[in-house]
C-alpha cells in the first residue's frame, strides 16, 4: 500500500496588476462595493498576446518540478484542471505535455471549475496509490479575463475573477501516515445553472449561430453567477465536507494546522474559519491579492503558504473548495 505526498509546489501570475480603482474607470463600481462584498482588493489579468492558460501551467509546473527534484521524464501522467482551456478541444494537458517536453504520458483534463484542483489531486492520489503511477503532475490554470463582461452590467461577477496558475507534483509516500489521507468529492447537478457560463456549447446554439454577430444583447456568453443561493450553499457544502474529511480520519476541527480553502469569498473564509473555531494562523487567504482564480486558486494559496513557512512537516493540511456544477471536496493531508 502507498499514499501520495506534494513533493513541490509552484504557482505564477501574470504580471498585470488590476486594482479595484481601475475596474471603476471601466464599470459603475467602487473599491468599497467590491472589498465589502468579496475581500477582494486587485487581482491580475493577462495582457492579451502574453499567457494563456496553457502557458501559466507550464510556468507554475516548471517550479513545481525543480521544487520537487523530479526530472520532466519522470513524469508517468498529467492532470490539469481548468475551465477557460486554450481551445474548446483538445484540453491543455496534452498542450503541457508538448510544451514542457514530457515523454508520451497519459494526460487527463478536469472540468470541475472551482473545486477543479480539488478533483485533480483526488484523482492523481488514487493512481499513486493504486501502483499504477509514481510521480503525477496537477495543475490548475485559469484565464479568465478574456472572457468576462466588463461592464455594469456584469459588474457582480468580472470583479471577482483573476488570472493564474498553480501547480504540483505528486509522487509516492511508502509511509501511510503521511501524504494524502483521504479525498472526499460531492456533486449537485441540480443547481447547475446557478452558476455557468452557457455558451458557447453544442447545447445552447449551432455552431454558425455563434460565430453570428447579430445578438449583441445574448449575456450567456458571459459567466451568470446566483451571488446569495451560490454563497448559502458555499457556506453549507465547505462545513460539511471539511467535517466528512476529519471524521474519516478521526481528527476534530483542532486538529488541522492549516486549512486552504478555495478563494471564492472572503466572507465564506471568514463565515467557515468561525464555524470551526480557528485563528487566523490556520486558515490561508490571498483572495485579497488575487481574486478568484478557479481551480488555480488552491494551488496558489498552498504554494503561498508553504513559502511563508506556514506548512510544515507534519502539519495536517485541510484542502476545500465549493462551486460551479454544483462540486465541491476535501482533501486531508498530512504534511
Amino acid at each position: 500500500m502507498y499514499n501520495s505526498k506534494i513533493k513541490g509546489l509552484g504557482y505564477y501570475v501574470p504580471d498585470n496588476v488590476v486594482t479595484n480603482d481601475d475596474l471603476s474607470k471601466l464599470m459603475d463600481t467602487n473599491d468599497e462595493w467590491i472589498q465589502e462584498r468579496t475581500g477582494i482588493k486587485e487581482r491580475r489579468h493577462v495582457v492579451r498576446g502574453t499567457d494563456t492558460t496553457t502557458s501559466m501551467g507550464v510556468k507554475a509546473a516548471k517550479i513545481a518540478l525543480e521544487r520537487a527534484e523530479i526530472d520532466k521524464d519522470d513524469i508517468d501522467f498529467i492532470v490539469f484542471a481548468t475551465l477557460s482551456p486554450d481551445y474548446y478541444f483538445p484540453g491543455p494537458g496534452v498542450l503541457v505535455q508538448r510544451e514542457l517536453g514530457i515523454k508520451t504520458v497519459g494526460a487527463l483534463d478536469v472540468r470541475n471549475q472551482c473545486s477543479g484542483f480539488v478533483y485533480a489531486v483526488s484523482v492523481a492520489d488514487q493512481y499513486i496509490k493504486s501502483g499504477m503511477y509514481k510521480n503525477v503532475l496537477v495543475i490548475g490554470s485559469e484565464l479568465h479575463s478574456h472572457g468576462l463582461d466588463m461592464t455594469t452590467r456584469g459588474r457582480a461577477v468580472s470583479v471577482i475573477f483573476g488570472d493564474g496558475a498553480g501547480a504540483a507534483v505528486l509522487t509516492r509516500e511508502d509511509d501511510t501516515s503521511k501524504g494524502v489521507l483521504s479525498s472526499h468529492l460531492h456533486s449537485e447537478g441540480q443547481h447547475a445553472e446557478e452558476l455557468s457560463l452557457i455558451a458557447p456549447g453544442m447545447g445552447k446554439r449551432w455552431v454558425t449561430d455563434i460565430l453570428d454577430e447579430k445578438d449583441s444583447e445574448d449575456v450567456s456568453y458571459f459567466p451568470y453567477m446566483n451571488g446569495q443561493f451560490v454563497f448559502k450553499n458555499a457556506v453549507v457544502r465547505f462545513s460539511e465536507v471539511i467535517m466528512e474529511g476529519l471524521q474519516k480520519n478521526e481528527l476534530t476541527p483542532g486538529d488541522i494546522d492549516m486549512l486552504i480553502p478555495h478563494q471564492a469569498n472572503l466572507r465564506i473564509s471568514q463565515f467557515v474559519q468561525k464555524k470551526f473555531g480557528l485563528s487566523d494562523d490556520q486558515v490561508f487567504n490571498n483572495i485579497m491579492s488575487y481574486g478568484n482564480t478557479t481551480a488555480a486558486s488552491i494551488p496558489i494559496a498552498l504554494t503561498e503558504a508553504w513559502e511563508a513557512g506556514k506548512v510544515k512537516a507534519g502539519d495536517l493540511v485541510v484542502l476545500a473548495a465549493f462551486g460551479s456544477g454544483f462540486t465541491w471536496g476535501s482533501i486531508i493531508i498530512r504534511w
